[in-house]
């Protein structure tokens, strides 16, 4: 099949399309292509989650508005199914691969689950697909592991065997279909020519501008954004830690900073999350350490990393404070997922936090809404505890005040990781309160 050819199946709504991965990213880009009219074909390893996404329910329980509702739209319209057989992907004119991407320990990409992609994709792969990688990548990755591990596995040659293509998400839990519909996409291909036939199969679901470039562009520019998120914010943390210091108000001089032309200061806070910004900065430099070492990015990741043991060095003074050692403290963490009001827990920084005060033997209990093993009444968990720790910004948190919190504590310590009791504090009122940059 040509390119051309290609083009029209895409028009008339005649390609097929099949999206590998269905987690975060992969099962609403899969129900928007499900939506615009294509015949879409999910593929994912894991068997109950596609067992469930048949019956028209969504694996994913946060608060995703809209996505159930799509789900089973397109199950009930027979516009989308999923399986675990890679083998029915033999018919597939379109492939989107959507899986993890993450960094080990020591900060260089383990592509496991896309190199097992392409080794079962590629023996399957229709003469003339085109295959895009919608998963963040490093830069340099289409170029020096996709295309040779394809044309390795198909028998295939680029640009004539098949097209290929890097057109990274842009998407974040709680907002996954208005941010696939609403927000801008850079779409890199290995020719112009697939560049632009992306671009025209990516209009049927984005309603945002398609910037079609090459593959190495796509690659940095999605990295560099979350890389430049996550400086912006250790930014925001260490002057909460000067302010701290000092005996200055983060929150105030935030606000005065941003009232200065050109100026945006993030907001500090108890860590950073997610399958993101944890790693996506790793991820742009992962493929410069021969010809220089960055110094910014590894200190702003430093930065952000620290958060969580900072949060429990305010917890163990508030504590000392009362005559309470930690190894003998009783700790409640509200929240556990990374994002307020999603189940999302990779790369949670409260995961940090509550192994810190187990190594050093405190009892602690999680709450957490939205993740059904920590769920419950929340002052009933928390009762009787030495301290509470907010560490996400849920809504069901916003209705709390610290009067109903410090009536149920044992001892009265709250530790405010995301600022959201600040202004209930009364120093009249015989509590201890901690908040980032205060």
């Amino acid at each position: 099949m040509k390119i051309q050819d290609l083009k029209r199946k895409i028009e008339g709504k005649e390609a097929r399309i099949a999206v590998i991965g269905l987690g975060y990213v992969g099962l609403p880009v899969a129900c928007e292509f499900a939506r615009a009219g294509f015949n879409v074909l999910g593929v994912d390893i894991i068997e109950e989650r596609v067992q469930k996404i048949n019956q028209g329910i969504s694996p994913i329980e946060g608060n995703e508005p809209g996505l159930d509702e799509l789900l089973g739209s397109v199950i009930e319209e027979g516009n989308f199914r999923a399986t675990t057989n890679y083998q029915d992907l033999a018919d597939q004119d379109i492939v989107l691969i959507d899986v993890e991407t993450p960094v080990g320990e020591d900060h260089q990409p383990k592509y496991i689950a896309l190199r097992l992609v392409l080794k079962e994709l590629g023996p399957v792969l229709k003469s003339g697909a085109l295959v895009i990688v919608e998963s963040t990548i490093a830069p340099l990755t289409m170029q020096d592991l996709v295309l040779p591990m394809l044309e390795e596995n198909t028998g295939k040659d680029i640009n004539q065997g098949f097209f290929l293509g890097n057109c990274p998400e842009r998407v974040m839990p709680g907002k996954l279909l208005k941010n696939l519909r609403t927000v801008s996409r850079v779409v890199g291909g290995m020719s112009p020519e697939t560049a632009e036939i992306m671009v025209c199969l990516y209009q049927n679901v984005v309603d945002a501008d398609l910037d079609p470039t090459d593959c190495i562009t796509a690659e940095l520019v999605k990295t560099a954004e979350n890389a430049y998120r996550d400086v912006n914010i250790a930014f925001a943390n260490e002057v909460a830690l000067i302010c701290e210091a000092v005996d200055g108000d983060v929150w105030k001089v935030r606000e005065l900073v941003n009232k200065s032309p050109g100026r945006n200061m993030h907001l500090p806070g108890a860590g950073v999350g997610g399958h993101c910004i944890p790693k996506d900065p790793w991820l742009l430099i992962a493929n410069v350490q021969n010809e220089f070492q960055p110094k910014l990015i590894p200190a702003a990741r430093a930065i952000n990393d620290s958060m969580p043991l900072h949060i429990g060095k305010l917890t163990q003074d508030a504590l000392a404070e009362t005559g309470i050692d930690l190894k003998d403290a009783k700790i409640a963490i509200l929240g556990y997922a990374y994002l307020e009001d999603s189940d999302d827990t990779r790369n949670s920084p409260s995961e940090v936090l509550v192994q810190f005060f187990r190594n050093q033997g405190a009892e602690v209990n999680i709450h957490d809404p939205f993740i059904s093993e920590y769920g419950g009444d929340v002052l009933e968990i928390i009762k009787k505890h030495n301290a509470v720790v907010l560490m996400v910004k849920h809504s069901e948190y916003l209705t709390l005040n610290i009067n109903s919190l410090v009536t149920v504590l044992e001892t009265p310590i709250i530790i405010d990781g995301r600022n959201i009791f600040s202004s209930g504090v009364s120093t009249s009122q015989d509590y201890i309160y901690r908040s980032i940059g205060q």
